[in-house]
């Protein structure tokens, strides 16, 4: 293969990959890829974050963050204790997954919008840049992250699904959109937007173990599924999957700042 491809967002430590992380491994780098970004979700995936971590450390670089549908009543306790836990565990690349969940439930906005205030404003301290989950709360993370100022590194709306109007709000931050399965769906349409927008500012992930990719849609994804996002992302903008592999890859070793070498 000519091309090697980042995943930019996995829950590679997930418990549905615990009995098979080596083949896991193993048939990501079949597929191509040469690098699986962990995304922290609360205290309790740390743990299996850091032993994936340590397993690879070049292929599973770790983040450090709060997930919003995990912040509790007291939101600053709550991170003071999860940084206390992982402090000198591992090099950090960003601090996610991170952001504003109103999805599930509305009335958590508040706590939510403070985790995320002092998670922007420890990614500044650590110098990191922040991936950003946001669901029925675009405008609201936007605006957060406006007061807050932006962290200097930047980041990346992971996931992004939103429509022409919100790609250029992200991109007028100067963050990267996170793409991944949805856009293969069926009713999908981010396959129209995304042909507004540069692929400078676009990375890949699966954000797996979920949001499988057509063919798998419904079943459990996985990092060698990132060539399935390719493949049809490609074919998408019309331009090759090596032009596409290399833009991404860039994209992501700028974002994290990763000290890769792409076969």
């Amino acid at each position: 293969m000519a091309y090697s491809i980042i995943d930019t967002h996995a829950h590679a430590y997930d418990r549905r990959f615990s009995d098979e992380a080596l083949a896991m491994k193993e048939r990501a780098k079949a597929a191509g890829l040469c690098a699986v970004c962990l995304p922290n979700v609360d205290e309790e995936s740390l743990e299996p974050l850091l032993s994936l971590h340590q397993s690879d450390p070049a292929f599973f670089p770790a983040m450090l963050g709060l997930h919003p549908c995990s912040v509790g009543s007291n939101p600053q306790e709550q991170l003071e204790q999860l940084w206390s836990m992982a402090k000198g565990k591992a090099p950090w690349i960003a601090v996610g997954e991170i952001g504003l969940d109103l999805y599930w439930d509305k009335s958590q906005l508040k706590q939510q919008q403070e985790a995320l205030a002092w998670q922007i404003n420890q990614a500044k301290q650590m110098e990191l840049p922040i991936c950003l989950h946001t669901r029925e709360a675009h405008q609201e993370t936007v605006d957060l992250i406006k007061s807050e100022k932006r962290p200097e590194k930047g980041g990346v709306f992971h996931c992004f699904t939103g429509t022409v109007e919100e790609a250029k709000q992200v991109l007028d931050l100067g963050f990267y959109l996170g793409i991944g399965g949805v856009l293969t769906f069926k009713n999908s349409q981010l396959k129209a937007v995304l042909k507004h927008v540069g692929v400078e500012h676009l990375v890949l992930e699966t954000d797996s173990p979920y949001l499988a990719p057509v063919p798998h849609r419904g079943k459990r994804n996985e990092p060698a599924y990132t060539a399935l996002v390719l493949e049809f992302l490609a074919e998408s903008l019309g331009i090759s999957r090596e032009k596409l592999a290399e833009t991404t890859t860039r994209n992501a070793q700028h974002l994290f700042h990763l000290d890769l070498n792409p076969a």
